[in-house]
């Protein structure tokens, strides 16, 4: 039987978004959010999240009749196979091994499945954003931290127990600054929101010319890639110099990736993606400049359409395709 509905839900440090999807149209058609209150551990946060589904679709007078499954997307390493959360850095107790899907399926009654959080992103764009209708891309979800993730030939790339695509931890400088992850000099630590706020605080204490410090009202704490974004909109040149300085390090990374799958887009998306161009020109020109055996000019640079709502939209993708296969 195919079915028109199926519930995407992310699961997050801080709150559970979960939202019902039509798969005709790639729509989220009702939204329902709770804080995770992670701090309650495992049990507590699962029935909050079956709660939260299940509240989703009675307020909005829809028939689980019509709703095919679940798919939840979770920081971390996670078990596929068996729908286990494996290890998540920023969750109390790391949920070490805790059966996610099986727990959810029994509040339920549907078949739930999980996905890294940023692949769930790189799927829903995919379906139905800013990569619809290419049969290879590559993603990167630029934040706290860089998230990543590849479709190839139509198909999402979960090799290595799910752990390929971790785009963020291409290194680009083997004698860079330590990673979160073991290692040094991933792009990561070089364009990600912290790090870019880093420059632009750097220059603010070094007493640079620069209008940063003064939007921030010389508070520290309140540079940020958005103030720093304003700052190079103004015409502030070293806000401008900041944001070329992160444009190379991404295009770096991204060519390092490119060369490997060739792409027919690359889709940034991201908390820091809403600088526009000011992050995608510089990337563009670092292709354009650095690509030498690969055609750069047939690889698109693109922001990502969904929003807030690409991660609920690839769960719901991926609960359909998971759920087909399943049953077939």
């Amino acid at each position: 039987m195919a079915y028109q509905y199926y519930v995407g839900c992310d699961l997050g440090g801080t709150n559970i978004k979960a939202g019902l999807v039509d798969m005709s149209t790639g729509k989220v058609v009702a939204t329902k959010g709770a804080p995770t209150r992670s701090y309650e551990g495992p049990e507590k946060v699962i029935t909050r999240i079956g709660k939260t589904i299940q509240h989703l679709v009675s307020e909005n007078n829809y028939s689980w009749d019509i709703i095919g499954g679940v798919g939840v997307s979770a920081p971390g390493r996670l078990d596929l196979e068996k729908g286990e959360t494996v290890f998540m850095t920023n969750l109390p107790t790391h949920w070490i091994n805790i059966p996610l899907a099986a727990k959810l399926e029994a509040i339920l009654n549907k078949p739930v499945f999980l996905l890294n959080d940023v692949r769930a992103i790189t799927y829903g764009e995919w379906a139905f954003g800013a990569g619809k209708g290419v049969d290879c891309m590559l993603c990167f979800a630029i934040g706290t931290g860089i998230g990543g993730g590849v479709v190839i030939n139509n198909q999402l790339v979960l090799n290595q127990g799910g752990t390929a695509g971790e785009l963020g931890h291409i290194v680009i400088d083997v004698n860079g600054p330590p990673c979160g992850c073991g290692n040094h000099g991933c792009v990561e630590t070089f364009a990600s929101g912290p790090a870019i706020a880093a420059l632009g605080l750097k220059r603010v204490v070094q007493g640079q010319a620069t209008a940063i410090g003064e939007m921030a009202g010389y508070d520290l704490n309140k540079i940020t890639p958005h103030l720093i974004a304003k700052a190079a909109e103004a015409g502030d040149p070293i806000a401008q110099e900041i944001w070329e300085t992160v444009g190379e390090y991404m295009g770096v990374a991204i060519l390092n990736a490119a060369l490997v799958v060739g792409p027919k887009k690359v889709v940034i998306t991201g908390g820091v993606a809403a600088a526009g161009d000011l992050l995608l020109k510089p990337i563009r020109r670092t292709m354009k400049a650095r690509m030498t055996v690969m055609p750069a000019d047939q690889i698109e640079i693109v922001p990502g359409e969904l929003g807030d709502e690409a991660g609920i939209i690839g769960m719901a993708v991926w609960a359909s395709k998971c759920g087909s296969l399943g049953s077939s």
